[in-house]
């Protein structure tokens, strides 16, 4: 025999195949004597649930990606660290790139890998350029992180610069400090 079915299930129980469904969903209205035949049938026949078909069913994969250029760096790997947690805990899974600031790996994460595997994208760019989102496929949720400024049709999640170059500064004030400089960054 084949890898068991939820018709299978059904039968081994004495119920319909609805009700079985009932049950893997959690439905309250099932009585707990009936849960429990559905429940020993699964034991029973070592059923699992088709992932890959109740995603199909609801048209989501429970992936996200999240396309970072480089894991080594620990801003990149504590980011990772907290998409991939907040994933877990909605019941998701993460799907991890490293692009090295590379377009042809950013471009690839835009427009979904070409596949239909992810339910959304969490990029942070180096290499993007503004065209290169003027023809993506709006239906696949896009999240733009850091410093790029792409206007377009994607959310973007950056910090206020001057605000934190403010707070920065006068936190450095407010300790005596008075000679301050900027080191790095774009100007």
């Amino acid at each position: 025999m084949g890898r068991p079915r939820i018709k299978d299930v059904a039968e081994y129980a004495g119920v319909s195949a609805k009700t079985v469904s009932n049950v893997l969903n959690d439905y309250e209205h099932v009585s707990e004597r009936t849960r429990t035949a559905v429940r020993e049938a699964i034991d029973a026949l070592g059923y699992r649930v088709n992932i890959a078909g109740r995603q199909l069913r609801r048209g989501r994969t429970g992936v996200i990606a999240l396309a970072v250029p480089e894991l080594d760096i620990s801003y990149f790997a504590e980011l990772a660290k907290h998409v991939m947690a907040e994933a877990e805990r909605r019941g998701r899974t993460t799907l991890l790139l490293e692009t090295g600031g590379r377009r042809e790996k950013e471009l690839a994460a835009v427009q979904g890998f070409d596949a239909q595997f992810t339910d959304g994208v969490v990029l942070s760019p180096l290499a993007l350029q503004p065209r290169d989102l003027q023809d993506r496929d709006t239906r696949l949720p896009l999240v733009l992180l850091g410093e790029c400024n792409l206007p377009g049709s994607a959310d973007h999640v950056a910090i206020d610069n001057v605000a934190a170059a403010r707070e920065a500064t006068a936190h450095l004030l407010a300790r005596g400090r008075r000679r301050v400089a900027v080191v790095g960054g774009d100007l």
